[in-house]
């Protein structure tokens, strides 16, 4: 069945943002004066809802030290954007391109663990927001790996599951697409390789967003 919407997921497949996140989530530890994780179990969790990803990479904290970290962050994401400190993110290069030929053939969404005013705020400055019908956050529904998300843009689309394809760098959209039984499409440009991702059944796996238009040729095709 051809497909008929597209839902893409943010940070590590449209937007490079990698350096921000894990930029704030040290400054956060350093100034509470709490231990500073590696780059490494930072980049582990993007993808995930803020409340998950600080329960992941503080596991010892108390309740309140997550929490005081979590509002921390916040204030330094926040800051970091107004001040320009550094620059935030950018797009992946040929975003823009290929967003404008997919527009007039399919529909498209967007699945983050971002929250709402951060993924407003981003679209905005990207000039992006034109070109996406419906998104949902992590704050307004349930975190990834579950399903809800999906669940929830596939009916207000209108779309059954075979007739869209999730768009994503992390374990956390594929296991996402395979429990709400949607195809899922890896890419490997953003947060994981390609031999993290390919163990979770990935219907395929790009190396850039520009091979998007030609996988998707030969996939609706197929």
């Amino acid at each position: 069945m051809p497909l008929k919407l597209l839902i893409f997921d943010w940070d590590g497949t449209l937007v490079n943002s990698t350096a921000h996140i894990v930029f704030c989530v040290q400054q956060a530890a350093a100034e509470l004066n709490q231990p500073i994780p590696e780059d490494i179990a930072i980049k582990k969790v993007i993808g995930l809802g803020l409340v998950e990803s600080i329960d992941a990479i503080a596991p010892g904290a108390t309740p309140n030290e997550r929490a005081t970290l979590m509002q921390k962050y916040r204030e330094i994401y926040w800051k970091t954007w107004d001040e320009a400190v550094i620059h935030p993110e950018t797009l992946f290069e040929g975003v823009l391109d290929v967003l404008k030929i997919l527009q007039g053939e399919y529909q498209l969404a967007i699945a983050t663990g971002k929250h709402r005013q951060g993924l407003e705020k981003s679209l905005k400055i990207h000039n992006l927001s034109s070109f996406f019908i419906s998104t949902r956050t992590a704050d307004e529904t349930e975190s990834k790996p579950s399903p809800r998300m999906l669940y929830e843009l596939l009916k207000e689309m209108r779309v059954g599951p075979e007739e869209a394809l999730m768009i994503g760098d992390t374990e956390y959209d594929l296991e996402m697409a395979t429990s709400a039984k949607v195809p899922a499409l890896a890419v490997s440009y953003g947060t994981r390789s390609r031999e993290q991702l390919l163990p979770f059944a990935p219907v395929g796996c790009i190396d850039t967003i520009k091979e998007l238009i030609p996988w998707l040729k030969q996939y609706d095709h197929s």
